[in-house]
């Protein structure tokens, strides 16, 4: 079926060409939706902290760190930040010449001294128009303004990732994303020695601009927040790739060559396996705050850690005695209990097992990669939301979904969707190595079956794409997983340009 031509573009990227078969057989088939057993609430598969075990959370995240406990941060970071500014382009490229009432540019242009890249926006309009963005409103030239934002010449905001966006104004200097998730790991997860372990995963064309804005910063951080901070970067495996095919389901053909595309965010459950550290903070690039309105998120970040720290407690020492056979059947009902009250997973198997098949059964579900995601209530933010769905084995446990997992001619399923309470705001802590101190790996616990097909476009022509299983959806399908309620001011995206004008990104 392939030419020697498409095997050589396999071998180097690292694809089998079963790989390959396998995907283009997906183009056909499709991805099954997911059978849901409900949706999580409060009280019913996501947990509220009383004040009290709030406390005794933070300190048992404290005293983990105190001991010498290994922790780092991981930040997806490699989006350009095209996304971002949807409606400037839009605006440059149409006929107008003055903003519509209402539209995102007359807010953009009626509060463009607010944002933390005017400095620099006023400095390029000089350069480029021989006037400053003052003059250039005076004249009504609002299309060159917009331009200067967005276009190479300009502050080439258009193509840059995110990360490296100018997003919060201080009198010492405007910080990006890249030195907020820095000043925040420094006051969530400095270890004992006062390190911060942080992994930013970047995309290829933005690797260099990274490693300078890095270069740039880390000395002054370092000397403000008396921490050291080791940051290493990884972009997405080229073995992740999936392959694009026609809307025939034919491989898309490019140059004489199939067209390989990357694999989304899921493809990360591969560099997430490459982190030494067994507890591992994932938050996006983009959900960061200025320093005066961190507090909630320093606190919660704590929470959730050492919530997380009180379950590995408890599934170690049930791992031990299972290991050595100390058990009876009321302690085993003990551990029974913890999996469901605790960990969620319901499972209908386990009423007619002995002692033996139940030990069985409870040292493999306690021996996966462990993960406590914060939920925020539902205020109509986009993403996806907590659900409890089931699983290849027959048991139903905690998954975060989006809605394209979910049938949408299933009238209960849908009556779900319209009726969940919380969404996940990407704020997940994750311990991934096993009670020896051994790494689990992590693509083992990916559920194959969750992964997402769309329509895209190359050079004019008519793609379909695939993505592999979400990296905190289908990719961590198979770990135990635990809902917290956070509150939604831990939550605080920039998804357009004009997201930078919330309260909390300019106090």
């Amino acid at each position: 079926m392939f030419t020697e031509t498409d095997l050589e573009l396999f071998a180097q990227k690292g694809i089998a060409p079963e790989q390959v078969e396998e995907q283009l057989q997906r183009f056909a088939t499709g991805f099954p939706y997911l059978k849901i057993y409900d949706v999580a609430r409060t009280g019913h598969g996501i947990t509220t902290l009383t004040p009290e075990q709030e406390q005794a959370a933070i300190e048992r995240w404290h005293a983990y760190l105190a001991q010498g406990g290994e922790v780092c941060k991981f930040v997806p970071a490699s989006g350009a930040a095209s996304r971002m500014f949807k409606a400037l382009f839009e605006f440059v490229d149409s006929a107008e010449t003055a903003p519509a009432a209402g539209s995102p540019i007359e807010q953009l242009i009626n509060n463009i001294h607010k944002f933390a890249f005017y400095p620099d926006l006023n400095k390029v309009c000089k350069e480029l128009y021989n006037a400053d963005v003052d003059a250039l409103l005076a004249d009504g030239r609002y299309k060159d303004i917009v331009a200067a934002i967005i276009q190479p010449q300009g502050l080439n905001y258009g193509a840059l990732p995110k990360g490296l966006l100018k997003f919060h104004s201080y009198a010492a200097g405007n910080r990006t994303p890249v030195e907020e998730q820095l000043v925040e790991g420094a006051q969530t997860a400095a270890n004992s020695t006062s390190t911060v372990n942080l992994h930013f995963t970047v995309s290829t064309a933005h690797r260099r601009l990274f490693e300078a804005k890095l270069a740039e910063v880390i000395p002054g951080i370092e000397k403000e927040r008396g921490v050291k901070f080791n940051v290493t970067l990884s972009e997405q495996k080229p073995s992740t790739d999936t392959v694009a095919a026609n809307p025939d389901g034919t491989p898309f053909m490019e140059d004489g060559h199939m067209l390989f595309r990357p694999g989304g965010h899921g493809a990360l459950i591969q560099n997430l396996n490459d982190i030494e550290q067994a507890v591992v903070f994932i938050k996006n690039i983009d959900n960061v705050v200025p320093d005066s309105c961190r507090q909630p998120t320093i606190k919660y970040k704590e929470i959730l850690a050492g919530y997380l720290m009180e379950l590995h407690d408890k599934v170690e020492k049930y791992l031990r005695d299972l290991g050595k056979g100390d058990y009876t059947r009321g302690y085993l009902q003990d551990m029974l209990r913890f999996l469901q009250t605790k960990l969620g997973i319901h499972d209908r198997k386990v009423d007619g097992m002995t002692d033996t098949q139940l030990a069985v059964y409870i040292h493999g579900k306690l021996s996966r990669p462990l993960r406590v995601c914060g939920m925020v209530r539902n205020e109509g933010e986009p993403g996806g939301g907590p659900f409890i769905a089931y699983n290849p084995d027959g048991s139903a446990s905690p998954q975060i979904l989006e809605s394209t997992q979910i049938d949408p001619a299933n009238a209960e399923y849908t009556q779900m969707l319209k009726g969940a309470t919380h969404f996940n705001p990407v704020d997940l802590v994750c311990y991934i190595k096993d009670i020896h101190g051994q790494k689990y790996n992590l693509p083992s616990y990916v559920d194959p079956d969750t992964g997402f097909i769309s329509s895209k476009s190359s050079h004019g022509k008519e793609l379909r794409a695939m993505e592999l299983p979400g990296l905190w959806n289908g990719a961590m399908s198979d770990w135990n997983t635990a809902f917290v309620e956070v509150p939604v001011d831990t939550f605080n995206p920039v998804k357009t340009v004009n997201d930078l004008l919330r309260p909390a990104h300019q106090q």
